[in-house]
């Protein structure tokens, strides 16, 4: 048996001890949009997992240059208002090769705010354009500490680009978030796959 960095041990062929959480995924729940006002997801976010990741799979707007959301329940999806503070940046470049850029974009972010969230932006409509990413959101049932989520997009957007955002906040809130939905700014969601996982 080894011992390497922060106490973590090795058994003798290398493999960690049983006590060491391994991240694997576990699936939970799959929802396919098909011109759907919103996806929401608003049982199996429990105290079962200590975080849950959602994956996004070709999410398809109805609508031209729309923006992706979230937003958090604390009530089991009666109301999604959680009181949110977050950062947003993001890069890009386009097909012709013509422009590129790294910035932060401060008009996405939130300060202390009950609206959506935005996490995908300006997605294009066009037969070939779409967003596919994931967002982690860590420990929702404590009731101890405020609730951190992190997203990354990679979009094809109305405007030929290819943009690959970044975003990160907290729900200020230290009841438990048991419910989270996701939804276009304008229009429906059009088509997509979003999966929940929770994380061991």
């Amino acid at each position: 048996m080894a011992v390497v960095s922060g106490g973590t041990t090795l058994i003798d062929n290398g493999a960690l001890d049983s006590a060491v959480p391994s991240g694997k995924l576990t699936l939970l729940s799959t929802q396919t949009a098909s011109s759907s006002a919103s996806i929401s997801f608003t049982s199996g976010i429990d105290s079962t997992y200590d975080s849950y990741v959602f994956k996004f799979i070709n999410i398809h707007p109805a609508t031209d240059n729309v923006n992706f959301t979230v937003n958090f329940s604390t009530d089991g999806g009666s109301n999604y208002n959680v009181t949110k503070t977050s950062t947003y940046f993001q890069a890009y470049h386009n097909e012709t090769n013509g422009v590129s850029a790294l910035n932060y974009v401060s008009d996405r972010d939130l300060a202390q705010s009950t609206s959506d969230q935005q996490i995908a932006n300006g997605i294009g409509s066009d037969n070939d354009q779409q967003a596919s990413g994931y967002l982690h959101l860590y420990n929702p049932s404590n009731t101890t500490f405020v609730k951190h989520f992190i997203t990354r997009f990679n979009i094809a957007n109305e405007a030929q680009y290819s943009v690959d955002n970044y975003v990160a906040g907290y729900g200020n809130t230290t009841s438990a978030v048991n419910a989270i939905q996701f939804k276009m700014s304008s229009g429906n969601i059009d088509d997509g796959i979003i999966k929940m996982y929770g994380v061991v």
